[in-house]
């Protein structure tokens, strides 16, 4: 007997939902690339344009992770966090497959997603990850970030807000 699509949808993990977040994951890194895109076509390296008083648009180049964790290393960290982003990614698209109807948990992870792809992307073209970025107040700089540091961190925030949530419930 032939199961409705409703039954195959709920059975597969919820089959549409899965590729409403996918879809998100994806609008993340096209417009974190478009960004970077511009970014590499407009700027040399070190170039900076103040935007306000605690704001630059640059071109920074970071080989490292957040912070610049290990961009000092010889060049063995550009497969370590391909290979990491990967298994990450991989490792989101179980999560959002198990767990399709939790919203505030689907949306942070697919901005995870986004994020983390965002940047392979750049690591497996360039070599680095493409910054541009920059917050700075009273002299003091925040390291320079991009569009996918963004999503990264904004489903953090939401994750946490969901296990917050979560947490009062139970």
């Amino acid at each position: 007997m032939a199961r409705s699509s409703s039954a195959r949808s709920k059975s597969s993990g919820g089959g549409t939902n899965l590729w409403v977040w996918l879809g998100l994951a994806a609008v993340v890194i096209l417009l974190d690339q478009f960004s970077k895109t511009l970014i590499l076509g407009f700027f040399q390296l070190g170039d900076s344009h103040t935007v306000t008083s605690f704001f630059n648009v640059v071109r920074a180049h970071n080989p490292g992770a957040a912070f610049s964790f290990l961009a000092g290393a010889s060049g063995w960290q550009r497969w370590f966090f391909i290979g990491l982003g990967a298994a990450a990614s991989a490792f989101i698209v179980w999560m959002l497959r198990r767990h399709p109807g939790q919203t505030l948990f689907c949306f942070a992870v697919s901005m995870i997603l986004g994020g983390a792809l965002g940047n392979v992307i750049d690591r497996v073209i360039h070599g680095y990850v493409v910054d541009f970025i920059q917050v700075h107040y009273a002299g003091r700089y925040f390291p320079s970030f991009n569009l996918a540091d963004s999503a990264i961190t904004l489903g953090a925030i939401c994750l946490i807000l969901d296990e917050l949530r979560r947490v009062r419930k139970g």
